[in-house]
């Protein structure tokens, strides 16, 4: 959802439903997305290993939950299944077809994320002008994402903030403690992306409470 032509949410909740302890993916995104107010969460459906039909029925199942919530759903890389679900637009991973040619497939109206891994690559993204923002990690060891080199949290992010051209926001292993120190300073993110640490809690909607409060948001 963007405010005044720029991006209004700052949490950025990825799905990976691997990480549920429930098993039930789109009742823990309702839960999440339940206590946040609308506008202030986003809501990205990345089930990467899913065929293309499954993916489709699992967004329209979130398509009507994000409506009825008042939260902009994005579809990872399937610019097809974004449209033929009618979400609100697409994340595309550093590897993709590229913003450009996603806009001219979504046209205007839609919202395109980017992942980016280094300062250049979010320089890049701006200069491109296709994209609406930026994801930036990871910063530090992810629950969803073993294996994954971490940054060094906040210091290591500094020169993204710092260029400040495109909405950024940092993802891998992001805690409320965490997402705290990240804000804390003149040069930080947008706000932050959460995937184990909201969707893998034993309850999703008490971890998107208490990320919403280090982000400074109000809980409904």
């Amino acid at each position: 959802m963007r405010s005044n032509g720029s991006i209004s949410f700052k949490l950025y909740l990825v799905t990976d439903r691997r990480v549920v302890k429930s098993g039930d993916l789109v009742g823990a995104c309702a839960a999440a997305l339940e206590v946040a107010p609308a506008g202030s969460v986003a809501l990205q459906l990345r089930e990467k290993d899913l065929e293309g039909g499954d993916l489709f029925r699992l967004a329209l199942g979130l398509r009507e939950i994000c409506t009825r919530l008042g939260a902009p759903l994005l579809i990872n890389e399937r610019v097809d299944v974004a449209l033929a679900a009618n979400a609100d637009g697409v994340h595309l991973p550093f590897d993709s077809i590229g913003a450009t040619m996603a806009r001219k497939l979504l046209g205007p109206g839609r919202l395109i994320g980017v992942s980016t891994h280094s300062a250049p690559d979010v320089a890049s993204a701006a200069r491109e002008g296709a994209a609406d923002f930026a994801v930036f990690g990871p910063m530090y060891e992810s629950i969803s994402k073993p294996g994954y080199r971490p940054r060094d949290g906040a210091t290591d992010g500094r020169e993204v903030w710092r260029a400040g051209h495109i909405p950024t926001f940092a993802i891998g292993g992001i805690t409320p403690e965490r997402a705290r120190l990240l804000l804390s300073t003149s040069e930080s993110p947008t706000g932050v992306a959460a995937i184990g640490s909201i969707l893998g809690a034993d309850s999703p909607a008490d971890a998107t409470r208490a990320m919403l409060s280090a982000l400074g948001l109000p809980t409904r």
